[in-house]
């Protein structure tokens, strides 16, 4: 959780504005562009400016940066400590390395979970099954990075990319990631780039991700919970598999407007209504 101190009133109302964070995504998108410029010149980029989807131009200083060689070929890494402003992100301190490297001549962009980033196991994400855990819209972003750079060069875009994040399976025990069927680390998200402090369109997002696994799965039966409590009575009476499980916490609505459009034969929740 972001470590910030924040300024209230004797009525414990916020008077200061709550900082706004970057996602994993937008720090992979930067990492990857000052890693690449490296691999064609040498020097990093630090800070380094990357454009997002709203019009936001960032600037990310770095925290990591590595010339090498493996099995003859050049690589180049940059990493970048994510700062999630205010918002109790788990991944908030999380340092993300883009490693990027050329490619077989034809290969064109690919992408690739290093140590800490997950692998999508499950269908009904985004994401294929078996590919890394980094999502459409950071990929996106890398590439439009890397199209441009490698214009500016004239070099092929046959690029490899790979995005780790040391601690990033420790990361991710705290995140929906292991009923997801995301295994082996953390995701890389983000659709604006931008993490906005206590939003609930993350939690909702979450919720109907896993909603789209266990419709994948074929699971018939899912558990909506207001939270580890009223997940351990529910599971006392019905047997629920991980990812039939649904952490909605406050968010009912969220979870049955998307039931409704994409429903699952049965659904037991415990809320208590006063």
């Amino acid at each position: 959780m972001s470590k910030v101190t924040r300024t209230q009133k004797p009525d414990n109302k916020q008077t200061t504005p709550l900082k706004r964070g970057w996602t994993t995504g937008a720090c992979a998108t930067a990492a990857t562009k000052s890693a690449l410029y490296a691999l064609f010149k040498s020097d990093f980029i630090d800070p380094v400016t990357i454009s997002l989807p709203k019009g936001d131009t960032p600037s990310f200083a770095l925290a990591h940066e590595k010339h090498g060689e493996k099995s003859g070929d050049r690589f180049a890494e940059a990493g970048i400590i994510k700062d999630a402003g205010d918002d109790p992100d788990v991944t908030h301190g999380a340092t993300i390395i883009s490693r990027v490297e050329f490619g077989a001549k034809g290969s064109g962009i690919t992408f690739h979970a290093g140590n800490g980033v997950g692998m999508v196991t499950k269908s009904g994400l985004p994401i294929p099954k078996g590919e890394a855990a980094i999502n459409p819209v950071p990929r996106q972003l890398m590439t439009e990075v890397v199209e441009k750079l490698c214009a500016e060069h004239d070099v092929a875009p046959d690029i490899s990319i790979t995005i780790s994040v040391p601690d990033g399976e420790k990361i991710a025990e705290r995140t929906w990631n292991p009923r997801l069927g995301i295994l082996g680390g953390i995701s890389i998200l983000g659709t604006t780039g931008i993490v906005h402090p206590f939003s609930c369109s993350a939690w909702i997002h979450s919720i109907h991700r896993g909603i789209d696994v266990s419709h994948a799965q074929g699971v018939t039966h899912v558990l909506g919970a207001t939270g580890s409590t009223s997940e351990t009575a529910a599971c006392k009476i019905h047997d629920f598999e991980e990812i039939a499980m649904l952490d909605m916490g406050d968010f009912v609505g969220g979870l049955l407007k998307y039931l409704r459009n994409n429903p699952i034969p049965k659904m037991t929740s415990n809320i208590i209504f006063f």
